[in-house]
């Protein structure tokens, strides 16, 4: 679901959060023709069992009892007209508030997810976003994940469907908490539709904006539409294949099977791939009303516009495919205590990102860093005699008053930390310098957490690397 405008927003130091107005989806049209009309399955369908080879990593069916609400095991909902702290609108400039209310997100009783636009006498528009509590979805190393649902568009047509804007897609992890670091985090539109038309976008968004080697706000994107029953009036397959098998590493999107658009790294720089891919992504459902993608195709609801017709979804299901996990292990599966560790080669993490760093020696570090973000380095091999100090390389731009703490925990982010630093402004986020801190002894092998806390919202450094001595 791209971000539009095109409008630079800033927060301290964090990138823009805007994502694209209009999207030149028109000038990615010409793709191949889809394969021959199939028959509709029932709407309640059971999600298929994973092929030869494939392995389920998680399935919501989506049943339960009629007006109930979805499983918030798997998913949480976005309410309001932003994330908190981030871009009006959720950046796009719809129109609609965000609820959790059944009247807008709900099972059906049947086996199928209904997030259904409503609109109050008033004129003001309702509907329903939400998100997966996972942030891990990405490959394993070598392999493959697949990333699908089974949904019928809202089924409305013509000028009753003016502002219409359903979507199912992912965002990169480092999205979460931060809300200003798009578009160098990632985005995968796996399907988006305006206006009722029979027309399924897919798009990766990545790099800078405006331009950029992604060609922001718009992306990397293509369209092909649905045969047999178009998107609205059946209930068709939208799909997403992140290989890391190939060389170069791709993306391809399908529609009931077939490959219709595909992105390979090797499209963008090298520095652009690994920042919208080094890391796990989130899958959002909802529906929009209004904002840029509709605007670019006759614009936003009107009095003409019918509220109440739901995108309806079957389930939604994730898949892998070869590897050794469901994150590239980096190091091998395991790394020295005493070597230098990079931060930017976590096994998992939360709420930052990479880029490069102009630090001796080059490459990338974990940057916009603030309260509440982690990262976790697995199987730190610390050895049989005890390591008692913890070093890292760390840089800060944050403004007057705005610190916080690096904290080391082993094995679990509950964990008590071993020990921890302080650090503040040191002259600018690229301005290094090397911090030293006391801990408790460790001997053995241990995943490793760098949790990080502050009293303020704000980012408040970058990492490069850390290690251990005795």
């Amino acid at each position: 679901m791209s971000e539009t405008s095109g409008i630079p927003r800033a927060v301290g130091r964090r990138r823009y959060s805007v994502r694209r107005a209009l999207v030149a989806a028109i000038g990615t049209l010409g793709l191949a023709a889809v394969a021959a009309a199939t028959g509709v399955a029932p709407a309640d369908a059971s999600a298929p069992a994973p092929s030869s080879g494939w392995s389920q990593v998680f399935l919501d069916d989506f049943d339960g009892a009629a007006g109930s609400g979805v499983n918030t095991s798997n998913w949480q909902y976005d309410t309001g007209t932003s994330y908190p702290g981030g871009a009006a609108g959720w950046g796009t400039g719809e129109v609609e508030t965000m609820t959790s209310s059944t009247s807008n997100v709900a099972l059906d009783g049947n086996g199928n997810l209904l997030i259904t636009p409503r609109r109050d006498g008033s004129g003001n528009w309702t509907s329903g976003r939400i998100e997966t509590k996972r942030t891990d979805f990405q490959p394993p190393a070598g392999g493959k994940l697949r990333v699908q649902a089974r949904i019928q568009l809202p089924n409305v047509t013509g000028a009753a469907a003016k502002g219409y804007w359903p979507a199912f897609w992912m965002l990169g992890a480092p999205f979460r908490g931060n809300y200003w670091n798009w578009p160098s985090v990632g985005e995968l539109d796996i399907m988006e539709n305006v206006q009722g038309l029979n027309t399924n976008w897919s798009t990766v968004h990545c790099g800078t904006n405006p331009g950029g080697p992604c060609n922001e706000t718009t992306g990397i994107g293509g369209s092909t539409s649905c045969t047999g029953t178009s998107c609205q009036a059946g209930f068709h397959t939208y799909a997403m294949e992140w290989d890391r098998s190939t060389s170069p590493e791709e993306i391809r999107f399908y529609l009931d099977g077939v490959n219709f658009h595909t992105v390979k790294a090797n499209q963008v720089d090298a520095t652009t791939w690994a920042n919208a891919t080094n890391h796990g992504y989130f899958i959002i459902l909802n529906v929009a009303m209004g904002g840029g993608f509709p605007g670019a195709f006759g614009g936003g609801p009107d009095g003409g516009t019918e509220p109440g017709h739901p995108m309806t979804v079957d389930y939604v299901q994730v898949l892998q495919s070869g590897g050794g996990g469901t994150t590239p292990p980096p190091t091998g599966g395991s790394r020295d205590a005493y070597g230098t560790i990079q931060a930017e080669s976590y096994d998992s993490q939360s709420g930052t990102t990479t880029e490069s760093t102009t630090d001796t020696g080059g490459g990338q570090d974990l940057g916009y860093v603030s309260n509440g973000d982690w990262a976790l380095y697995k199987g730190v091999d610390f050895g049989s005699t005890p390591a008692t100090q913890f070093k890292a390389r760390v840089a800060s731009g944050a403004p007057d008053g705005v610190s916080g703490l690096i904290e080391v925990r082993l094995d679990s982010r509950s964990n008590a930390p071993i020990g921890s630093f302080a650090v503040g402004n040191t002259g600018g986020w690229q301005t290094w310098r090397t911090v030293p801190a006391n801990i408790s002894s460790v001997t053995g092998k241990h995943d490793v957490y760098l949790t990080f806390s502050s009293g303020q919202p704000a980012d408040f450094v970058n990492v490069n690397w850390f290690g251990f001595a005795h």
